[in-house]
């Protein structure tokens, strides 16, 4: 846009009394003045229609461009908070698992103490408890296996260790006689 040109002062040529002279002079930098004032007047109306013209434009660019700002930002923000996301899930993982491993250690050492002091106290343990259980068991199987028997069978079962300790005490007896009748057979010299 071309500089806009204010007019000049005219100089009067033929001015030869001192009065109009001035008074022609004063209404010549009034005339300048009043001329320079509306051209200032046009320029601002021009600046104005032209920011009205331009405005809408300028002001749907400045929306785009700071729409694509913020959906960089929000990319930008995302992508870092998904970042510390997974490093504070990965040393949570990483803390559970030095805090089961160090449990488990302390469970095994105190499992490890008490069962060392109830086997000093004599208390069995699982195996031995486990074992017993299992003796217990099979005796138990035996007694219904002995119980389950006719009364006959079960009589003679019972006779059977009785006949053989009275022969025990007898046959001593029958074979050599006690020690009385031993004495008594023979002669006395």
């Amino acid at each position: 846009m071309a500089k806009p040109k204010l007019k000049k002062k005219g100089s009067s040529a033929g001015s030869s009394s001192g009065s109009s002279s001035s008074s022609s002079s004063a209404a010549a930098g009034k005339r300048t003045l009043i001329d320079s004032a509306q051209q200032i007047w046009m320029a601002g109306l021009g600046a104005f229609h032209r920011a009205q013209d331009e405005g809408g434009k300028l002001f749907e660019l400045l929306v785009k461009e700071g729409s694509t700002l913020e959906q960089k930002t929000r990319r930008f923000a995302t992508g870092k908070v998904d970042e510390a996301r997974d490093s504070v899930e990965t040393t949570v993982a990483t803390v559970k698992e030095r805090a089961a491993d160090t449990w488990d250690r302390l469970e095994k050492v105190f499992e490890e103490r008490v069962s060392r002091a109830l086997g000093k106290l004599g208390v069995p343990g699982r195996d031995e408890m486990q074992a017993l259980t299992a003796r217990v068991e099979e005796l138990n199987r035996q007694v219904r296996k002995l119980n389950s028997r006719p009364e006959s069978t079960a009589r003679r079962a019972a006779t059977k260790p009785a006949r053989a300790a009275a022969s025990e005490t007898v046959a001593p007896a029958q074979a050599g006689g006690t020690r009385s009748n031993r004495a008594a057979k023979k002669p006395r010299a």
